[in-house]
């Protein structure tokens, strides 16, 4: 029993590094990243207190070099599906019933092994899988990943702490509990750090979790296990699924126990699954939860006192920054006529030094490859048109 009112550590963002030439945190990525390219991870699911694979095998391969092989991983059959949500209704009571605090600290303790000792692994993995350049990596990856665990660790306590009024003679308490079932945690390729957020968002809040990343980012996925498993995350809490995502949606908002999904992802498919979960409604035992992000179309406006050559950096770098595969890419620009032609001579210019695609590994690169062959086919076809 905890006789204590407890104050988690007010939040700070995670400090970028550098990577500046001659400095530790370059030497350290350098090396991690060599290390995992020349090695070959074997990425099982992560199902229970099990590593399970199958017959279903498939490669991973660096999109900027996609003759290489770094690792292999494995497609779900549906017993598989079956299990992850077995393992995570298995798991709920006694992970629900653990003191906010002691499942805060897990979190916690995640976040410092992000930003310390597992800091140049998460990072050279999503260079190498996702092709960020190390910056990309840096700000995703590292920092932004243990900013979301350290901050929604301080949110919690904000929401437990929304209490309502009493009048005289009377306490009124309200407690926060967790869904009535599981979380379905769908992830995108694009940030390691939301790969990590949209199945420990719940979990912190004391639900369980079948999490089902990109098979794009599945390389740093395994790496975000290692984490939580490292910082005491118990067996079943988070389970990690790969395979067909029509498969493996279909399986598990089928189940009666699906009480939330948790996604990040295209227009199209969150409105398909919103769809497919309206039809089930039947079958629930609860009414789902449905919090979703998808694509925008961010955009610039600028006024006339802006600085132009400033402006035409924002461009460059929020258009083409991570090749534009990014929620918050800029598509949209909109110039004051007396700085039109100042800004895009900039942004011409600018172009014209962004350099050829290459290996993350080159730090000098500003952009590397796009994540399959399906975008850059996509890409293609609309500069062909243009």
């Amino acid at each position: 029993m905890s006789n204590a009112i407890f104050q988690v550590p007010l939040p700070v963002n995670e400090p970028v590094l550098s990577y500046a030439k001659g400095t530790k945190e370059r030497e350290e990525v350098l090396a991690s990243y060599k290390e995992q390219y020349n090695g070959h991870a074997d990425i099982p699911m992560y199902i229970g207190k099990e590593e399970i694979r199958t017959s279903d095998k498939r490669g991973l391969y660096p999109p900027h070099d996609h003759q290489h092989q770094i690792g292999s991983y494995y497609y779900a059959e549906p017993k598989h599906v079956e299990l992850a949500i077995a393992e995570a209704l298995s798991a709920k009571a006694k992970w629900s019933s653990l003191p906010w605090e002691q499942r805060a600290s897990i979190f916690l303790k995640a976040a410092d092994l992000i930003a310390g000792p597992y800091r140049a692994r998460i990072n050279a993995a999503t260079m190498l899988a996702q092709s960020k350049t190390v910056h990309q990596a840096e700000i995703d990856a590292a920092c932004e990943f243990a900013d979301f665990l350290r901050f929604n660790v301080y949110f919690m306590t904000e929401i437990y702490n929304e209490q309502p009024e009493s009048s005289e003679g009377i306490w009124n308490r309200l407690e926060f509990r967790p869904l009535e079932g599981f979380v379905y945690a769908i992830s995108p390729f694009n940030f390691t750090a939301i790969a990590g957020n949209l199945p420990a968002a719940p979990a912190m809040m004391g639900n369980t979790v079948v999490w089902k990343p990109s098979d794009a980012q599945i390389f740093s996925a395994r790496v975000i296990v290692e984490i939580f498993k490292e910082a005491g995350l118990p067996n079943g809490v988070i389970n990690m699924i790969t395979g067909d995502p029509v498969m493996v949606t279909d399986k598990v908002v089928s189940s009666p126990d699906f009480a939330g999904l948790h996604f990040t992802g295209s227009t199209f498919v969150f409105k398909s699954l919103w769809k497919q979960i309206g039809s089930n409604i039947e079958k629930y035992k609860t009414y789902p939860r449905i919090v979703g992000e998808t694509g925008g179309k961010d955009f610039i406006i600028v006024h006339p006192s802006a600085n132009a050559k400033q402006v035409a950096t924002a461009i460059i770098r929020g258009a083409f920054e991570f090749q534009g595969q990014k929620c918050s890419a800029a598509s949209r620009v909109y110039l004051p006529q007396s700085k039109a032609e100042e800004i895009l001579g900039y942004v011409k210019a600018d172009i014209e030094n962004i350099g050829d695609p290459g290996s993350p590994e080159d730090m000098s690169r500003f952009v590397t490859a796009v994540i399959h062959e399906g975008a850059f086919d996509k890409l293609a076809a609309v500069i062909d048109q243009a």
